[in-house]
């Protein structure tokens, strides 16, 4: 009776955003894309066909792909913060976060596939000039700028964020392959493309959240300093 009553005891409230651990993140990633699946696949097909091309292949072909699809990974992490913020967004806004995510994933698609760590750090320091762009409505230097101010805010938080993004991202990727291979009649390139398509919305949504993370924590260290 007692183990009956415990599990029907509901569970603590989640931490504020200033205060959201890396796992708590995670779990309002997943919330969120559950609440907008079929809105958020388009994310994960984007990933999708850009692995296929990049499939098998030296990894300098790969840092070119990476290159040259830059403005699609940015407009991707664009509608991501478009989703999670549920408001209409201005074009120009649009426009800004294409400009400003595509100078900033450059480096990061330039380092991936040699030292993918360098990429996470650097997308932690500069990356959430998209969000800022599309919710801040800041104009490109600004969104930069308010970039580097949002992932200096709690550094840590944000590197700690992005990799266990990634990381989860590859090991459910690698699970999710193998199940879709063993269980039908599929070939490795399509049980790959599934898992990319299923699973790859959770890294542009969950740095989404990053975002609101980083920009309460600001916010807090601000009143605090006031007071």
């Amino acid at each position: 009776m007692a183990r009956g009553r415990e599990s029907k005891r509901e569970l603590p409230p989640p931490l504020p955003p200033e205060k959201r651990t890396v796992g708590q993140l995670v779990a309002e990633s997943i919330r969120l894309y559950g609440q907008n699946f079929v809105r958020a696949l388009p994310l994960g097909v984007v990933v999708a066909v850009i692995n296929q091309l990049t499939a098998g292949v030296a990894r300098p072909l790969v840092t070119g792909v990476l290159l040259v699809t830059a403005p699609v990974f940015a407009l991707s992490y664009a509608y991501a913060a478009r989703l999670m913020s549920g408001e209409g967004v201005p074009r120009r806004s649009w426009l800004v976060a294409l400009g400003a995510g595509s100078l900033t994933f450059l480096p990061a698609a330039f380092f991936f596939p040699w030292f993918a760590l360098v990429s996470v750090f650097w997308l932690a320091l500069i990356g959430l000039a998209v969000p800022a762009a599309m919710i801040e409505r800041t104009s490109f230097s600004d969104s930069l700028r308010r970039g580097v101010e949002l992932g200096r805010a709690d550094y840590v938080h944000a590197v700690g964020s992005l990799a266990t993004l990634v990381i989860l991202f590859f090991l459910m990727r690698f699970g999710l392959a193998l199940l879709l291979e063993s269980q039908a009649d599929n070939t490795v390139r399509t049980a790959i493309f599934l898992a990319d398509t299923v699973l790859a919305p959770l890294l542009f949504l969950g740095s989404a959240i990053l975002y609101v993370d980083q920009e309460a924590r600001l916010r807090s260290r601000g009143q605090q300093s006031k007071e």
